[in-house]
Order: structure tokens, then sequence, then C-alpha cells
């Protein structure tokens, strides 16, 4: 009977140490981490593993319902899953255990709201950038084209001057030369 921790943030500028160590503190045997959106599960490898290695009276431990899906019908799977292997789900900051009638209804309502949050996050994104082409100011990212890429650094140039001249970040430069390798 494990309790198996899994930590997630959206992006890889955000920092997972507090809820590291809140898995750590709730007895977290093994915890996993990844820098990945939530608002799917597709790409999310960690919370796979995680689901693939759970076993009967093994508990899933998160902070918060939204580090582990923002859509219900994620939630509801990823649930499902757990049930179906004998596992339960707990998480630190809010009153879920799947092990009791009032958590498994609270799990509920919370995975509404964290979906309604997203949606909301949604339509403002969509109004902010309708706003920006009526303004005339959006400018939508440059797209990369990997060949280019490739064919500027066989030309012996550097990242720097490769982004200069395509009009790309040089982190998008070293991205082309990472999925090349």
């Amino acid at each position: 009977m494990a309790r198996i921790g899994y930590a997630r943030v959206s992006t890889l500028d955000q920092d997972l140490t507090v809820q590291l160590a809140a898995l750590k503190r709730a007895g977290c045997d093994i915890i996993r981490s990844e820098k990945v959106s939530g608002s799917s599960t597709v790409g999310r490898d960690e919370l796979r593993t995680v689901l693939a290695f759970i076993r009967d009276g093994d508990t899933l431990v998160v902070t918060r319902v939204d580090r582990l899906a923002r859509s219900i019908g994620d939630l509801q799977d990823i649930v499902r899953e757990l049930r179906g292997k004998g596992a339960g789900l707990l998480a630190t900051e809010q009153p879920i255990d799947t092990s009791t009638a009032a958590g498994k209804a609270f799990l509920d309502m919370l995975g509404v709201f964290a979906e309604f949050e997203t949606n909301l996050r949604r339509e403002r994104q969509a109004e902010g950038i309708a706003k920006a082409k009526a303004a005339g100011v959006y400018k939508r990212a440059r797209t990369v084209d990997p060949e280019a890429v490739r064919a500027l650094i066989g030309e012996g140039k550097g990242a720097s001057a490769i982004a200069r001249e395509l009009g790309i970040g040089r982190a998008s430069v070293y991205r082309v030369l990472k999925a090349a390798l």
C-alpha cells in the first residue's frame, strides 16, 4: 500500500518545489513530476507512468485536483482508472479522499470548477487576441522552418546568426537541433 505522489506545473519556468515538499510531508514513497499543460492527458508521460505503476491498495496523492486534470472528463477518466486498479486518490490541500462518499462528491465539484476556470481563461485569451487584432497590434508567433535552420547550420552559421536571419529566437534554433538528435 504505497502513497505515490504526482506533481505538475504548466510551464518550464514554473517551480515544483512547494508541491514536492507537500507530497513528501504526505508520506509519498514515490514522487513523479512534470512540467506540461494539464489541459489534456496527452503528452503527460509521468502521469502515464504513475497510472501504469499504481496497484491495488495504493493511493495517488496530489496537492490539488487541478494538478491532476483541468477537464472534468480527464479527471473522471483518471479516477475510473484508479478505481479499476483498486487505488485511491488523495489531495493534500483539498478535502478529497476517494475512499469516502464526501471526498468523491467534493472531487467532482472541484473538477467542474477546474474545467470552468480553464474555459474562462480561453475566453479571456480569445477576447484579448480579438482586441489586439482590431487594434492592428496582434502578431502571431512565427513558425520555425526546421529545414531552413538545418540548411543554415550546414552553411556553418551559429545559432545567433540563424535566429537573426530567420527572425526567430535562439531557443527555437536549439529545439530544431535537439529534435534532430
